[in-house]
């Protein structure tokens, strides 16, 4: 299964024979899911929420100036 990307501990890899719908897969942290290429829908499997991301969303949509999100590690 070739390797397309390593980035904060996560891997995206392709499976060669894989079937449709188009899909990757990512591993981070134990966790691993299948995403969709067109729609970047998790379509198998799960990944760690970040409920930062949430709030600085949130926060920026009030015109409220968002928290500093820690990166990955």
């Amino acid at each position: 299964m070739p390797e397309l990307s390593r980035f904060y501990g996560i891997v995206v890899q392709v499976y060669y024979g894989d079937h449709l719908p188009a899909h990757f897969h990512v591993r981070y942290a134990g966790y691993s899911a299948k995403i969709d290429i067109e729609t970047l829908a998790v379509v198998d499997g799960d990944l760690p929420g970040r409920e930062e991301l949430r709030e600085a969303f949130r926060k920026a949509s009030h015109m409220q100036q968002p928290d500093p999100i820690e990166p990955l590690p």
